[in-house]
């Protein structure tokens, strides 16, 4: 199935410097909101604490709740309402204990004893010692640089160097600009959205190789035809595939945001905001960079190989 023809000829390579910009542009409002934030808002699993989901069966405030939770000593709380009804919330503490059932019981009785509602249920009750946070913080950015190194040496192994630091920059865009949004949107970074991460890696990765093994086939094979030329070609050849696996994937993404519920909603915003940056990163980023490094050290140019052949 072809929605657009491999034949067409859409000027990409003309707009790269307006897509970098642009991609400069909302880099630096998420840095910029990073920074005066203090860095990421931490979930429970990486900041260390108690999380604890309750629903009323009465109407609530998050202010009833907190003043009904005064009197527990559990130190900075937060309260927030969880998912799009007004009875479910989220309870944040930084307190740890040993017996988390406990402590839990402890909350719901509280609650109950405080607001009059008999019939509040304890959806959900997590606790993450700060030591263990930590750590997992430490462990889940080490696995994000570790998907982008090997990223490096397996494109640089498969295509050429250049080609390697071309896809670990636009991998590096698409989650930088994924955490900004985090950070714009006052969004949680848990172990699940560091999943999302490294499957926006692997995704945007996909279809980098795709139009980098197109690009590899078109040098040489059409004469007189400059670099920039091939470089269009290679993605308006990929652009229909491109479409297809973007648009379908985003159809299901959008479906898991909107009736996923809460507590995938995280989760399939990361998935949203990097399948779109990264199919925007790996027609113009990677290809952007790709053109800048060939126009400051230009490689000769080299017969085609066959399709699929190993370099």
């Amino acid at each position: 199935m072809q929605i657009i023809k491999p034949n067409s000829n859409f000027d990409f390579v003309s707009k790269n410097r307006i897509a970098v910009i642009v991609s400069v542009v909302v880099i630096l409002a998420g840095l910029l909101s990073l920074t005066l934030k203090g860095g990421p808002q931490y979930g429970v699993d990486f900041s260390g604490g108690t999380l604890i989901q309750v629903r009323f069966s009465i109407p609530m405030q998050a202010a009833q709740i907190k003043d009904g939770l005064a009197g527990l000593d559990l130190g900075p709380l937060t309260v927030q309402q969880f998912g799009d009804t007004t009875n479910e919330f989220l309870i944040r503490a930084q307190k740890v204990e040993e017996q988390a059932t406990q402590f839990s019981q402890k909350i719901e009785q509280t609650l109950k004893n405080r607001t009059g509602d008999e019939q509040l249920d304890i959806l959900r009750s997590e606790m993450v010692g700060p030591q263990v946070g930590k750590d997992l913080r430490s462990k889940g950015l080490l696995s994000l640089l570790y998907a982008m190194l090997g990223t490096l040496v397996y494109i640089s192994w498969r295509f050429e160097y250049r080609y390697g630091v071309a896809a670990m920059v636009a991998l590096g865009h698409d989650v930088l600009v994924t955490l900004g949004l985090f950070s714009l949107f006052d969004k949680e970074i848990d172990l699940t959205i560091v999943a999302a991460f490294l499957t926006i890696i692997g995704y945007s990765l996909n279809d980098t190789i795709i139009i980098f093994d197109r690009l590899r086939e078109n040098i040489g094979r059409h004469g007189g035809e400059t670099f920039p030329q091939t470089v269009n070609r290679s993605i308006n050849e990929t652009l229909s595939r491109t479409i297809l696996t973007s648009g379908t994937t985003l159809l299901v993404v959008v479906a898991l945001f909107a009736f996923g519920g809460g507590v995938i909603h995280n989760f399939a915003f990361a998935l949203l905001v990097g399948i779109v940056a990264g199919t925007y990163s790996t027609v113009f980023v990677a290809s952007a960079l790709i053109l800048f490094w060939e126009k400051h050290r230009p490689v000769l140019t080299r017969a085609p190989r066959p399709a699929g052949e190993k370099p």
